[in-house]
């Protein structure tokens, strides 16, 4: 049994889309960012950073994964799929991996702080991390020029991206002339098991319309 610490994020619905792909059985324990919770001393005791989400795995004796990058391994390890076998293949999805986590993932988290919430307009910054956003995208977008997902077969990779590329709305920034982007969001975003992690947890009521419209993804609002 595993207990997954989360909120609708990017970074949580990686988790949760992972855990739904495997088909694995798991209770979930929605934190209220809002509220702070993630900063209680319960909640740092499980993950001192403070930030979800957090995986417990009850079946290897109540073991704590943090950070979304080494859930997703632990949970392809642990049942031998969406991660390839040989050195070459599962290299080449760990590299995609962590291109996401240090790269795609802070470059737009940074895009949304200066274009969403920052208290003081600053041109320069918002601009600088949408530039770098696109630069990603397009990253993205020359790869799945030549594979049909980011490491040969669909993998953890590909779950770690899509959380976030489909976002590209929510950072100010397009995706115009990225038909292969374009073609894998869609793709990725049709599977039954992505559309069931990305209600973890389940969709608050009264989404106003805006924010529907901001997000590049309707299953993220």
């Amino acid at each position: 049994m595993l207990t997954l610490y989360t909120a609708r994020t990017p970074n949580g619905f990686k988790a949760s889309i992972a855990l739904e792909e495997l088909g694995l059985r798991y209770e979930v324990y929605p934190v209220d960012l809002k509220a702070n919770e993630q900063k209680h001393p319960a909640f740092l005791a499980l993950n001192p950073n403070g930030r979800i989400p957090v995986l417990v795995d009850h079946d290897a004796n109540d073991l704590v994964v943090f950070e979304s990058g080494a859930i997703l391994i632990h949970l392809a390890e642990r049942t031998g799929r969406l991660l390839p076998e040989g050195t070459a293949a599962r290299s080449l999805a760990l590299q995609w991996l962590m291109f996401q986590v240090g790269g795609l993932g802070p470059m737009m988290g940074q895009a949304n702080v200066f274009h969403r919430y920052a208290p003081e307009r600053i041109p320069y910054a918002t601009k600088r991390y949408q530039r770098e956003t696109r630069r990603l995208l397009e990253v993205l977008d020359g790869r799945l020029s030549e594979s049909e997902y980011l490491a040969g077969p669909y993998s953890i990779a590909d779950i770690a991206n899509w959380c976030w590329a489909t976002t590209y709305r929510w950072s100010g920034v397009d995706i115009d002339g990225l038909a292969h982007l374009s073609r894998w969001l869609k793709t990725i975003e049709e599977r039954p098991a992505v559309q069931a992690g990305c209600n973890v947890p389940p969709k608050p009521e009264g989404q106003r319309a805006e924010d529907v419209e901001a997000t590049g993804s309707k299953l993220l609002v």
